[in-house]
Order: structure tokens, then sequence, then C-alpha cells
């Protein structure tokens, strides 16, 4: 007798999409590149890389698929953002090699009437959104979600009918939006668990963190989707990163179904992720992004497994499971980390051939000949007006590895 598939909660990770609509920040294409890679070593299912039917999105989509179809970025799921309307549909398919989309529309009645002004209905949301629906079948999408935006200021039937419409046109997957973090744990786990029993489909849970609750109503959402008996998909961003107040901690949601009380022994976190790569994406998405993490952010932190008092550092000391709920080992954390304090030679946008070289001998990097050395340094000084900072050593790993990747995710045609 077949034993049917345990129900799991995946990591759907958004730090490529809403991650760099943080206001006043943004991301380079090359460390969207990285952050890429990075979230594929961790064990993440998903990355919602962009926006396909961006112009500007265009050469940096289509080398990650690239670098997809040769192996490097796989098993992770590559996957764009539209809305769902049949333009952005039409420009995505046609500008980009995407295979996976999510089509997002508005579903309260507060954005319905606030964005579209009386000229669009219920009828229409609903109608707009399978048209979309539809022609990302025929483009031959091959995974499709649809996102309720403001899903919690939206009444139940009216969710219920919008979800059961996508599915029947096709939707693999429904996004339910806490575009304003309006829901807390108690609420998302209910209208969550009604919205699964009434429409089997896998959900998706989108919060962000207005009420400071966007770790507990991430996995709340999930665990109610699993108890009505379909798998959950957690958005996430590294570090927190997102629109006003942000969008749930991909580590932090991880830490939550591994170690929380009523959680730890139910295993229902994708069995893929890797916890020990959580330092190394976070410190590196601090660097990109030009914030510093929270000193006192969930095991990433500086403080996150530092002990002054008196009680705890002597309760510390003779076990650490005194005062600490998992092992600072388990992050990825616990090397000593070198700062070099003398003379030190960096690659940029106006770097010599002498010196370029001797940071790529530093990384134990040997070029064949001359040409390809001066092919690479063109390279990293194009990376180096790209990102406007000093390239840190995957970066120019990635370079010299990648040219051709590397050349695409450069070049923007206006």
């Amino acid at each position: 007798m077949k034993t049917k598939k345990k129900n799991k909660i995946y990591i759907l990770d958004v730090t490529n999409r809403d991650g760099v609509q943080t206001s006043r920040l943004g991301l380079a294409k090359l460390q969207k590149t990285l952050i890429n890679l990075y979230l594929n070593e961790m064990g993440v299912y998903q990355s919602e890389i962009g926006f396909p039917m961006t112009k500007h999105e265009m050469n940096y989509i289509n080398a990650n698929l690239e670098l997809a179809r040769r192996g490097v970025l796989k098993p992770m799921i590559l996957e764009g953002w539209v809305r769902a309307i049949t333009k952005d549909v039409e420009n995505a398919t046609s500008r980009t090699h995407i295979r996976h989309l999510n089509l997002s529309i508005s579903t309260s009645k507060q954005m319905i009437q606030g964005k579209f002004l009386g000229k669009k209905g219920r009828k229409d949301i609903i109608k707009m959104m399978t048209d979309a629906v539809d022609l990302a079948k025929k483009k031959g999408i091959k995974t499709i979600g649809v996102n309720a935006e403001d899903a919690s200021r939206t009444d139940d039937a009216y969710l219920i009918k919008f979800a059961k419409a996508a599915k029947e046109h096709g939707a693999d997957k429904i996004r339910y939006c806490d575009t304003l973090g309006f829901d807390d744990p108690f609420t998302i786990y209910r209208r969550i668990k009604n919205l699964a029993k009434k429409v089997p489909v896998s959900i998706e849970i989108h919060c962000h963190n207005d009420l400071g609750m966007v770790i507990a109503t991430s996995v709340a959402g999930a665990v109610a989707a699993i108890d009505a008996g379909q798998d959950a998909f957690i958005n996430t961003t590294v570090n927190g990163m997102g629109e006003r107040a942000g969008n749930a901690d991909l580590v932090s949601v991880i830490l939550a179904l591994k170690y929380a009380s009523g959680l730890k022994d139910r295993n229902l976190l994708d069995e893929r992720i890797k916890l020990n790569k959580a330092w190394k994406i976070s410190k590196y998405v601090a660097y990109a992004f030009g914030v510093p993490v929270p000193i006192n952010q969930p095991g990433v932190g500086a403080n996150a497994f530092a002990h002054e008092s008196g009680i705890h550092a002597d309760g510390a000391l003779k076990d650490r499971r005194n005062y600490e709920l998992y092992d600072f080992e388990k992050l990825g954390r616990g090397e000593p980390e070198t700062i070099e304090t003398g003379r030190k030679i960096t690659a940029g946008e106006y770097s010599g051939i002498k010196g370029f070289r001797n940071v790529y001998e530093r990384l134990k990097i040997k070029f064949k000949d001359e040409k390809e050395a001066a092919k690479i340094l063109e390279l990293v000084r194009y990376a180096n007006v790209h990102t406007q900072k000093p390239l840190v050593e995957d970066e120019l790993l990635f370079i010299a590895k990648y040219p051709d990747i590397a050349k695409k995710i450069f070049i923007m045609n206006p």
C-alpha cells in the first residue's frame, strides 16, 4: 500500500523581490545573483528572483536561469513576480525564459476601491486573475502561484471564491498576503485552516512586520495549512528586509520551526534546509544592503549567544543549555574571523593588472595567460561600478568562474 506523502513547510525566499523594495535601499544584480547562490546552498526550496516583465531585470533573470540550466543554481526553483494581468504575463514570457510565476492582485474591499477607484469590482478582479493564469498556462509556465494581496483584510467568502477560481484555472499555490501585518497568530491560523479545507491547494504565507508579529503569524499560518492537510510555503527575506517594518526573517522562521516547544518534534520543515549556512548569508546580505545585523537578531546577532550577568554567565558556563536554546555552531558560527590590519590591495573600477593579479593570487586563482587576466580585470571593474562597494571574495570568485554570466548581469540596455 502506497503511503501518503507527509505535508511539509517549505521556504520560499523573497529577498530579491520584496527585500529589494525596501525604501531607500536596493541590490545590484551581482548581489542578487550571489544571494540566489547562497539560498540554493542553504537548501531553500524557491527564490522569487525579481520582476521578469521589467526591462532592467531581463539580463539578470536570464543569466540566473542559465546558471540553473548548467546545474549551478539547482535544485532551487527560480520564480518571478508579476501583476495578475495578461500584459505582465506576456512581457515576462517574451523577455525572459522564466518558467515559474507568481501572479498578484488585490482582493480586499479597501484595496479594490482604493486602488481601482470604482473602475473594477470583485468579479472583474477574479476575471483579470483567471485570464492571467490561463495565459501563463498557455505560455508554458510550469508552476503558478496566485497572490491575494491584502488577504488578511479580505472577507472569508470572497477569499475562498477567489482561491477556487485560481485553482480551477490551474494555479498550484495560493499566496495569502498579510500585506499590512494586520493578522495575529490566532486569526491567521483560523483563516488559513478554513481556506485550505475549503480549497485543497498548497498555501503560501506572506506576512509583514508592522505589528511586530511577523514570525509568529508566518509560522501559525503555515501550521494551519499543514493541519488542513496541505503543504505550506513561508515567504522569508534574509535579515527580515522588506517594505516598511520588513518581512519574516529567514533565520528566525527556521529557528522557530526547528526549536519552538510545540513544533520541534513535528519535523515540519523541509529537510533540505541547512541552518549552518545562516551566518554566511546573513552577513553577506547585511553587507550588500549596507544595513548591519541588529545586535539582538535571533541566531545571527552579535549578542545572540552573549552572556554578561553573573547568574547567566555562570549558568551558561556550567551547561550551555541553561541559557541557550540551540547551539551557535548550528548556525555556522564559532570560527574566528581574521581582520587584515596591514597593507591591503583591493580590486575596483580603477584597478591595474598587478594589483588585480595580487588579489586573485590570494584567492588561489591563476589565469592561463595575460589575455584571460585582462578579460577578468575588465569584468571586475564593471562589477565595482555595478555594486559601488569593494567586491567580496565570493563575488570575485564568481566573476572568474562564470565570466560570461557576469557579463550578462552587468549589461542593461535602456
